[in-house]
């Protein structure tokens, strides 16, 4: 696990390294750690034209001296200046040396080969850059455009850090370099796409040792996906439920009841709402599933999903549930008050006839409002996909793909969420919160695997791949 610190988590830990170490050791620690990765980029150091973009805080002292450390090695190292005003004395001390211009001179710098950004930091506030700061990071870009790499120092300035949303001018890097641990900023949101690649590098943060926000990594995954001991039966290895499908979406009910197969359910069982071309179909694509009632450990319902009644049915069990599309249909007020363990699986639209609240600008808060409100675990697809607990927690996944957004995908993910919630009741010590995250890392992987372009039934194929991955 990763774990992910806010900012305020951040200011924190920085305050007590700072009295245990000096604020200009920590500063020194950052730059060195921002220059080295510099220079790694750079085909050369020698004769390299290095732009600094500097604010007035230890973001911009970071900043200019990992700039002294490349002039130290023969890089022609330029600061261009957000404002006129100096800093305190560390901003002042990193500055020494340097060739200093402002903003509106810019354009006299001529082509660089890296721009490194100390505009803003954690600071940064909503709304994005603005005056010379905006100014900067239009040039930035268009030095980007022109060959050049960005690498941005915490954030790429204007991007908020606990949110990740970009809501005007912002810096976009190729390459951030963060300290100690990964922020909200490098995980989730368009801000994680404007971080480009982000580069972890130890400075002596004092964080506690867990954290309410994180990030799966493949041995967390890899825990969920053991070989079935010797007493293993169909029975024991997890029974799912799967309610999708209609006449009208038949297509769906495969992809879900295909989701659920190749995530290594012990059996599935289709519960046809209606017993027309659905059934057919789950039959005809899956010899394996067994149409009709029986027990079951986990259900998976809405998919294509237009019987509101037999999504009701599964609503007023008290079996572990995973809830998509159709089932949602029924409102909020169904979902609150449910016992039994329960994954909701939204899209951004989903989410928003759901709640009321559009969850792009600000994914993770939006996700884990819902949680909390509604007393479900909730899991809200898009490229950075966050899982959020009722309790506060929520966790990121690292894995998703562009090419994963077409017709399906969403019902097969929906199928392997409800295998895997079936087998960790069979197990024990069921964390609803992993076991999404686990079905959302598997589904990005997956992607990744299948030949492009793909659909959704190309998952189909790759979903072993992505195991073997994440087992070693």
């Amino acid at each position: 696990m990763r774990y992910v610190a806010l900012a305020a988590e951040t200011r924190v830990a920085d305050a007590s390294a700072a009295s245990r170490v000096g604020e200009a050791a920590l500063i020194a620690r950052a730059a060195y750690g921002v220059g080295s990765v510099a220079a790694g980029l750079l085909p050369t150091v020698y004769g390299s034209r290095v732009a600094v973009l500097a604010g007035g805080g230890h973001n911009a002292a970071d900043a200019m001296l990992a700039g002294q450390h490349l002039a130290g090695r023969g890089a022609q190292v330029t600061v261009l200046r957000a404002s006129a005003s100096e800093g305190d004395e560390h901003w002042v001390a990193a500055a020494r040396g340097l060739r200093m211009v402002g903003a509106e001179a810019a354009s006299s710098v001529g082509p660089v080969d890296l721009v490194i950004d100390g505009l803003t930091g954690l600071g940064g506030r909503p709304g994005g850059l603005s005056g010379p700061a905006a100014d900067l990071a239009g040039w930035a870009e268009a030095a980007r455009a022109a060959g050049a790499l960005v690498v941005a120092v915490d954030l790429p300035s204007g991007v908020v850090g606990d949110t990740g949303a970009c809501d005007g001018v912002t810096v976009r890097a190729d390459v951030t370099v963060t300290f100690d641990r990964l922020g909200p900023v490098h995980v989730v949101g368009e801000g994680a796409e404007r971080c480009g690649q982000v580069v972890v590098v130890p400075v002596g943060l004092d964080f506690p040792a867990g954290s309410a926000l994180g990030v799966l990594d493949a041995d967390d995954v890899a825990a969920l996906l053991p070989d079935p001991p010797p007493t293993a039966d169909k029975y024991s290895r997890g029974v799912v439920g799967v309610v999708a499908g209609s006449e009208r979406y038949p297509g769906a009910a495969v992809l879900c009841a295909g989701g659920a197969v190749s995530a290594g359910a012990g059996y599935v069982r289709y519960l046809a709402p209606d017993a027309g071309a659905a059934t057919a179909a789950v039959l005809s694509r899956w010899p394996t599933v067994v149409a009709g009632e029986g027990r079951v450990d986990a259900y998976v319902c809405g998919s294509g999903l237009t019987d509101l009644d037999a999504a009701r049915r599964v609503l007023d069990s008290d079996v572990a549930a995973v809830l998509d599309a159709g089932a949602l249909d029924l409102g909020a007020d169904s979902l609150r008050g449910r016992a039994a363990p329960t994954l909701i699986t939204p899209h951004a639209g989903e989410f928003e006839r759901l709640t009321g609240i559009d969850p792009r600008p600000d994914p993770l808060g939006a996700a884990r409002t819902a949680a909390q409100d509604l007393g479900v675990h909730v899991l809200l697809k898009g490229q950075r996909t966050v899982i959020a607990a009722p309790d506060g927690r929520a966790l990121v996944n690292p894995t998703g793909s562009t090419w994963l957004s077409t017709a399906g995908t969403g019902d097969v993910l929906a199928g392997a969420a409800g295998a895997l919630l079936a087998a960790a009741v069979k197990r024990g010590g069921l964390d609803v919160l992993v076991v999404g995250a686990a079905a959302a890392f598997l589904h990005g992987l997956a992607a990744r695997f299948a030949r492009v372009p793909l659909n959704a039934a190309s998952l189909f194929d790759s979903w072993p791949d992505a195991v073997a991955a994440v087992r070693g």
